[in-house]
Order: structure tokens, then C-alpha cells, then sequence
């Protein structure tokens, strides 16, 4: 009995020791909570449509993680936008035109993002996932509801407001500041078709049955962490 209890003693001391030393605690976590806002940049790229990029704007807050011993640091953020995307349309259906007919969107974007230290936490490169809520497609301008879009013989600038609500985004940037000031740089791309819910739907698209779009969004703000 009593060699186990040295044998129990030896392998105690064996763990403490090994614990002791293999996981120093002289490194300190720093957590903040972000706060921010800038401009946007939004596009729905799509073969079907002729569209141009709109501007915009987000808010967002955040938790930040810093990690001096490790060579990324994370933060978790959520972002609210108004954003905006012009269409090609035209007044009438039996007339040609080119008039810019602009939606805006809301969307409220959750992210999970990697800071990669390029030079220590002063200069970043930022990769993550974002799960995405937007709203569906609003005309800025009411009297434009009876206006067509070009490429299609009868296609209403409404008939395609309602676009799929949900969407999976790949997000890639920089960030470069000192202490508690930041400016961001983001790259923001829709990995699920933005048209999906227009397929099936009994539109007038000259025998088209099949829409595809994906969302591009570029973002540059500032941020300040407490």
C-alpha cells in the first residue's frame, strides 16, 4: 500500500509539474467591445440583370478578442446596412430606354472573423464567415413602380422585389490602427443565388425560368474598442 501511495504521489507531482511549465500564464487576454460605422458599396453581379454598384451605409458592434501569444487574434461582430443597387429599366414596355432604376436593402450580417497579424496588431488580414438577414428589394423612388427592366419584353421593376431573405457570406479585409482606434477595409461576397425565390414564379421573362445573382458588398469604416 504503501508504493502505490508513492507510485499515486510521483505521478501527481509528474502532472502539476507538467501543467506548470507547459502552459505559462504570463500572457494577458485582452477583450473589448468594438463600436463602428462606415459606407458600403453594393452590387447584386448576375447575368440576368444590368446592374451598377450603390452606396451605403453600416453601424456595427462587436467583441474583440487580442491574443499576444498567438499569431491571430478573433472577434465576433454584428453589422446592420442600408444599401443600395441600380438596375437597368426603362419607362414603358414598348419603348426603349435606359433609365437607372435604384432598391435599397437592409441586412443585418453575424460574423466570426480571424485576425491574421501581419505586423503585430498594428496592420491585419481579416478572413471569416457571416450568416446574413436582409430585407427584400424597396424602390428610393415611388414613381417608378410601373417602370419595366431592359433585357426582358414585360418584366415590372416589382416583379423581382422579393428576393431570397437568407444568405451565407465569405468575408476577406484589413484593418490597420494603434490602441484603440481601427480603420477596416472589407470584402463581402453572397455565396447563395440573391434570385432563388424568383425561380418557379410566373414572371414574364421571355422564356427565361432560371435567375441567378450573388451579392458583393465592399464596406470601409472605422472602429473604436473600450
Amino acid at each position: 500500500m504503501q508504493i502505490r501511495s508513492y507510485i499515486l504521489l510521483v505521478a501527481l507531482c509528474i502532472c502539476f509539474v507538467t501543467k506548470s511549465h507547459s502552459q505559462p500564464r504570463n500572457y494577458e487576454i485582452r477583450n473589448g467591445i468594438m463600436l463602428g460605422g462606415g459606407l458600403t458599396q453594393y452590387d447584386i453581379t448576375s447575368e440576368n440583370f444590368e446592374t451598377k454598384p450603390g452606396n451605403g451605409w453600416f453601424i456595427s458592434a462587436g467583441l474583440s478578442g487580442d491574443l499576444p501569444h498567438k499569431w491571430f487574434n478573433i472577434s465576433y461582430s454584428m453589422q446592420l446596412s442600408e444599401n443600395k443597387v441600380e438596375f437597368s429599366g426603362r419607362m414603358t414596355d414598348d419603348v426603349a430606354g435606359e433609365e437607372a432604376v435604384e432598391y435599397k436593402l437592409f441586412a443585418v450580417q453575424a460574423g466570426l472573423v480571424f485576425h491574421i497579424k501581419l505586423i503585430q496588431s498594428f496592420f491585419t488580414l481579416d478572413l471569416g464567415p457571416q450568416l446574413q438577414y436582409n430585407s427584400g428589394l424597396e424602390l428610393t423612388d415611388d414613381t417608378q413602380e410601373s417602370y419595366f427592366l431592359n433585357g426582358y419584353d414585360a418584366l415590372g421593376v416589382m416583379d423581382i422585389t422579393e428576393i431570397s431573405n437568407f444568405n451565407i457570406n465569405g468575408m476577406a479585409g484589413l484593418t490597420a490602427g494603434y490602441g484603440a482606434f481601427k480603420l477596416r477595409a472589407q470584402y463581402i461576397y453572397g455565396v447563395l443565388n440573391s434570385f432563388e425565390k424568383l425561380n418557379g414564379q410566373n414572371l414574364n421573362t421571355d422564356g427565361i425560368t432560371q435567375f441567378k445573382g450573388n451579392q458583393s458588398m465592399f464596406t470601409f469604416g472605422a472602429f473604436i474598442t473600450f
